[in-house]
């Protein structure tokens, strides 16, 4: 159902994304590497787990955002051996084998090292089990950009080990998806010399939101398939307001099966959006408290330079141009705003709504 609130896992759940998905699977059959990127809610996620559950060889999935914040802030290699411990073992011995019989793989001489493993450990077994398998395993880390709080290191020991498993381990591949797509590029490094993985080959698909065309046939087919009648007038009002990220038109739809009118339905996405927001912007803070004044400037219209830097400095005291020009970098890398011809915009509009107030 298009309307439903969680992540879609089916390719027959989506809509409209057949291109991508496909070429999610030719890069885990392919490329050692895929990067998976598009803005906070366009629907990576859903896309990433679909691809997996067509994959015809191992595919394990980790939430990296999740381990970062199980950490309070820090992943450590200890952590992550253990998430990808517990879902290689964590459902009886091997229940994330889908579609393999146990009893045809031969498990003398697959097990962890060490009682407590590494991940070189973890991709040294996974990539023995895909050889004994006959089946290639791709590890996939959803917002792959909070791997640069593992370790001491800003996640270099990790690369490292990834880069390992490029050049020797020929039964692992990797996904990295990625919402704050600079972060998720500059962790990477694979164009950067001093990267572990500079120079790799990999395979990108970035997931754009829909065009409006595409957003008001969503949510007609939506509404048809619980079977709602809603006006012309009404869907259009509501991609007017909502744009076209899929996460916040399923949001909308839901709101309406339930509660049956359309301003209601409305604002309670925009009261969702609003608490999501928010979350994301003391996030932002706790890096910079500047961030969210920029964000409120720009949502206000003052998209240049100098407008930024007068109302920065109005609320908060004088900044060089050369913070200036890290923190509006940064906010780019994160996917918040664009720029375009020496202006800088909000990427999603629900987000420059809320900032307005």
């Amino acid at each position: 159902m298009l309307f439903d609130p969680r992540p879609k896992e089916r390719r027959e759940e989506m809509f409209d994304r057949e291109k991508e998905l496909n070429a999610i699977l030719r890069g885990m059959r392919d490329y050692p590497i895929t990067l998976l990127i598009g803005i906070r809610r366009v629907g990576k996620s859903s896309l990433l787990k679909a691809a997996l559950n067509e994959y015809q060889g191992i595919g394990l999935y980790l939430d990296a955002r999740r381990i970062y914040a199980a950490g309070s802030g820090n992943i450590s290699p200890s952590v992550l051996a253990g998430e990808l411990q517990r879902i290689v073992l964590g459902r009886g011995r091997f229940g994330f084998l889908r579609g393999i019989s146990v009893e045809r793989i031969n498990l003398a001489g697959i097990q962890f090292k060490p009682k407590n493993p590494t991940p070189m450990d973890v991709l040294e077994f996974l990539n023995e089990l895909g050889e004994r398998t006959g089946k290639k395993v791709v590890i996939a880390f959803d917002e792959a950009q909070y791997l640069r709080f593992y370790g001491s290191k800003g996640g270099k020991d990790l690369l490292a080990g990834i880069a390992y498993a490029y050049d020797s381990l020929p039964n692992l591949s990797f996904v990295f998806t990625g919402s704050e797509v600079g972060l998720l590029h500059d962790f990477l490094g694979i164009e950067d010399y001093s990267s572990p993985l500079y120079g790799r080959i990999y395979e990108e698909v970035e997931v754009k939101p829909f065009s409006r065309e595409l957003s008001e046939a969503f949510l007609r087919q939506g509404f048809e398939e619980i079977g709602i009648d809603v006006s012309e007038d009404e869907i259009k009002r509501a991609v007017n307001e909502l744009d076209g990220i899929p996460g916040w038109l399923v949001e909308f739809g839901f709101n309406y099966w339930k509660k049956g009118e359309f301003e209601s339905a409305l604002e309670g996405t925009l009261a969702k959006a609003r608490t999501m927001i928010k979350e994301e912007l003391l996030e932002l803070e706790k890096r910079s408290p500047r961030y969210s004044l920029i964000l409120q400037a720009v949502a206000m219209g003052l998209s240049r330079w100098s407008m930024i830097r007068n109302y920065i400095e109005a609320k908060s005291g004088p900044i060089t141009n050369a913070r200036l020009a890290t923190l509006l970098k940064n906010l780019e890398k994160m996917g918040w705003i664009k720029k375009e011809n020496d202006e800088y915009r909000i990427i999603d509009p629900v987000v420059e709504k809320i900032l307005r107030g």
